[in-house]
């Protein structure tokens, strides 16, 4: 291992290198601005393509071009240019193109505060696109997670062969820590989207799917077996060409079924989180990203002032792990969610838990400032007096 002083950005674009990413397109936005600066540097070294582009809609449609071409590839930007890129990010999903979107949040909404931090697109990950397009997203609470994570989001997005977003926010990505690095990025187990086998006169199509939870396989654009990506995103079920015109409605059904169920059936796989103190807490701490710090001291800080506390950290934000949500709040009465916006993932723990008697409330800042483990405590006390 090499230990290393990285920017939270930093770590971001060491772990797209180390899942094998070798094209990144981006256009500069703080407080995300460092990953492209570091991918300028980086992409070259390793092989790999740096494209500036003139603004982040371009980035997004770069990637899917590389994607296509069979090329790992990453982008990342702020709010305002994640919102410019949703028609990208849901084009991409449908028309199953493999990439990796980080958004390093800073305060909005509309243009919003650049140089500040917070966590405001939790349902925007979920939400953001048109069509009722599924969500994988990832969140890191630490410099040196925000390395491992971004490889496990890359290898997610080709086993899935899907969009998946790291939900970062500005107080990691801008935050210096020690990490350690493995010395030999080759030692770092990655996954390949699924290709063609067989003699390529025998390839059926580049997406022939039958069943609901199937992956099928990609081709590589160039490559000898014929690679079709639709200008639609919507295919034919057993794969074929379509049109708009030439799509029947059990196909459409078909399809938008699949890209969601391809990603639920695998949730055990995907869903990654952290829990402590849960099995007998009165009160579960749930947050998320760097405010997790925060919930974690506040619990145990709570259990030494004789509050059966517990956390519960949210790495895997989408799909939403409600049953786990619903299995470490079993025994609470109540759950407290601190999270740098009015409660949006608050709402979610608050649907895993409707039909129990546990209460749920929020501590929550638009202020930029880092959520207190003091805070947290105070709120708990609030509520079960």
């Amino acid at each position: 291992m090499t230990r290393r002083l990285l920017f939270g950005n930093e770590a971001f674009c060491e772990g797209a290198i180390a899942a094998g990413v070798r094209f990144y397109a981006g256009y500069p936005i703080t407080p995300a601005t460092e990953i492209a600066e570091t991918m300028s540097r980086r992409m070259p070294q390793v092989g790999g393509t740096y494209v500036q582009m003139e603004d982040e809609l371009g980035a997004a449609a770069a990637l899917m071009g590389a994607s296509a071409a069979g090329v790992k590839s990453v982008t990342a930007s702020s709010g305002p240019g994640i919102a410019l890129i949703q028609n990208e990010i849901g084009q991409a999903i449908a028309a199953e193109c493999p990439m990796v979107i980080i958004n390093v949040q800073r305060a909005g909404p509309g243009i919003g505060n650049a140089t500040r931090s917070g966590q405001m697109e939790f349902m925007q990950a979920r939400y953001g696109t048109n069509g009722e397009a599924p969500a994988v997203a990832l969140a890191p609470s630490t410099v040196e997670e925000a390395f491992w994570l971004t490889i496990k989001a890359v290898n997610l997005s080709e086993m899935l062969r899907t969009v998946v977003i790291v939900l970062g926010d500005g107080l990691l990505g801008l935050q210096r820590a020690v990490v350690d690095l493995p010395d030999d990025y080759a030692s770092i187990e990655t996954i390949d989207r699924p290709r063609p086998r067989g003699p390529p006169s025998e390839w059926r199509g580049n997406y022939a799917a039958h069943e609901l939870d199937e992956v099928p396989p990609m081709a590589d654009f160039g490559s000898p077996y014929k690679s079709v990506v639709s200008t639609v995103g919507l295919f034919k079920r057993g794969g074929g060409d379509s049109t708009v015109e030439g799509l029947d409605q059990d196909d459409q059904e078909f399809t938008v079924r699949r890209l969601h169920q391809k990603i639920l059936s695998r949730q055990k796989e995907i869903t990654l989180t952290e829990q402590q103190m849960t099995e007998d807490a009165e009160v579960v701490f749930v947050a998320y990203g760097t405010q997790a710090l925060s919930a974690i001291e506040a619990a145990r800080q709570a259990r030494e002032q004789g509050i059966r506390a517990g956390f519960l950290r949210l790495i895997t934000v989408w799909p939403f792990p409600s049953d786990i949500v619903r299995a470490a709040c079993a025994k609470a009465r109540l759950v407290v969610v601190p999270e740098m916006n009015l409660g949006q993932a608050q709402l979610m723990v608050a649907h895993a838990l409707a039909n129990t008697t546990t209460r749920v409330v929020g501590v929550n800042h638009v202020d930029s400032n880092f959520i207190t483990p003091d805070e947290i405590i105070a709120k708990a006390k609030e509520h079960l007096q």
